[in-house]
């Protein structure tokens, strides 16, 4: 057993899991190695087993994490019955004569699948299929129709109900309720400033997104109108089975994700897409999905464990209240921090790390915790968007078709755009921070 300072202890577990990251390791086994051997030499076998089978046991007793099951399997089963595909052709059918139409269908469509889903690699995927194709035909430029999907499908984990969500409440004593409601109206803004750009862009240079041709058009009847009206049952009635329980005070999120899972199941069947083959298929992912989530999850916590009874915690704090500039000079440094392991860690493991870290630092600056989780959320955006860990930019690229010849560097392109207009939204929820506390506010009951 050797005795590091805390500040060394920093070093070696901080600098340690960077350097294996840049391996190309599974993020899960770089943090629960750098916390095993460090907390070997620093508290010896015993204390070491001790602090990594408690913060294992604490987690698997964490009743509200039973909420990423639940919606796992619910996205899924929406994703892979097909009830949304008629909703983005109804939307087609209404826009598409605007100029850049398709890119706008996009949006709304993915902030439709954004607020059913909750996963971000089935809103990229789905994004991908359905849109990416039709819209490179049509000549749309393919830098933006990429950088489009890829900044649509992150709302996937933003907007509620969101796996981050579930997984950041408990992690910094936050109602997972109130965080889901915290998420609208940021959702729904970064939603519209993306529709905003696209219109501009394709106003301005109309060979970006022309319009298409009114002969390859029928026109926009009573009948598609029903027809759009009817595509949105599907999303409108899981979104207020989910959410609308939750906000009412009718039950916390967990068992609103139970409410969630049994509206997809009647959807599915009411539709005709229920099948065996789709809950088997449903339940196999799930757990894939759920065993991921934990393993990262429980590493992540005992690396936490390590980190803190080491008391590397108060180096880390001591440092960023240092930082000049007072309350926001602190707050710009952890926004700075989330931002730039956001290009190398995947977002769970940012978020097990951080959180409890920052979590008290913020607290001691005065900043509302509710508040200052979102602001962290919402920069996790970018993280889904910046290389070299950049999860939504390789979904797109894996799940594009071949004969489209899109390019890593034409993504990357169109993508750069939106992580500006996430750093413009993240600045006027400074500014007003009512855009997130708001909602929560009006809240009926206590959700947990």
């Amino acid at each position: 057993m050797i005795e590091f300072s805390p500040e060394t202890v920093a070093v070696l577990m901080l600098g340690g899991v960077f350097v294996l990251v840049l391996t190309g390791f599974p993020i899960a086994f770089v943090i629960g190695s750098v916390a095993f051997f460090v907390g070997i030499l620093q508290f010896g076998t015993n204390t070491t087993f001790h602090i990594l089978y408690g913060r294992f046991y604490d987690l698997s007793l964490n009743y509200p994490y039973l909420a990423v099951p639940l919606f796992t399997f619910m996205g899924v089963v929406l994703q892979h019955s097909g009830i949304t595909k008629d909703l983005y052709q109804s939307l087609y059918e209404a826009l598409g004569r605007l100029r850049g139409g398709l890119l706008l269908v996009t949006i709304i469509f993915g902030t439709i699948l954004a607020a059913c889903l909750g996963v971000i690699a089935a809103s990229v995927t789905i994004l991908t299929l359905v849109a990416l194709a039709p819209m490179v035909q049509r000549g749309y430029d393919k830098s933006l129709a990429a950088g489009t999907i890829v900044a649509t499908g992150t709302l996937g984990i933003l907007i509620p109900p969101s796996i981050m969500l579930v997984v950041y409440g408990p992690q910094a004593g936050l109602s997972i309720g109130q965080m889901f409601m915290a998420a609208v109206f940021p959702g729904l803004l970064l939603s519209a400033f993306y529709m905003i750009y696209v219109t501009a862009r394709c106003w301005l240079n109309p060979a970006l997104g022309p319009a298409i041709p009114e002969v390859q058009m029928t026109p926009f009847s009573a009948g598609k109108l029903i027809g759009l009206l009817k595509s949105l049952v599907p999303p409108v009635a899981l979104m207020v089975a989910v959410l609308g329980t939750i906000f009412l005070g009718i039950a916390p999120p967990t068992e609103a994700a139970a409410v969630g899972c049994l509206a997809s199941i009647l959807l599915a069947v009411f539709y005709g897409k229920f099948s065996w083959d789709l809950i088997k298929h449903a339940s196999i992912e799930t757990l894939r999905v759920s065993a991921f989530v934990v393993m990262i999850a429980a590493l992540c916590y005992a690396f936490v464990g390590i980190f803190m009874n080491a008391g590397s915690g108060d180096v880390v704090a001591d440092m960023i209240m240092a930082v000049p500039g007072g309350k926001w000079g602190a707050f710009a440094m952890i926004m700075g921090i989330v931002f730039a392991l956001g290009m190398f860690i995947e977002w769970i493991g940012i978020v097990f790390i951080i959180v409890p870290i920052f979590t008290p630092i913020l607290e001691q600056l005065g900043f509302d915790p509710l508040w200052a989780g979102m602001m962290i959320c919402l920069n996790l955006q970018m993280a889904f968007q910046t290389p070299p860990m950049a999860m939504s930019i390789f979904v797109l690229k894996g799940t594009a078709p071949k004969e489209l010849g899109l390019t890593m560097a034409e993504i990357i392109r169109g993508v750069l755009p939106f992580v500006g207009i996430i750093m413009v939204t993240l600045v006027l929820c400074t500014i007003f921070p009512e855009i997130i506390t708001w909602l929560p506010a009006q809240m009926n009951g206590p959700a947990k």
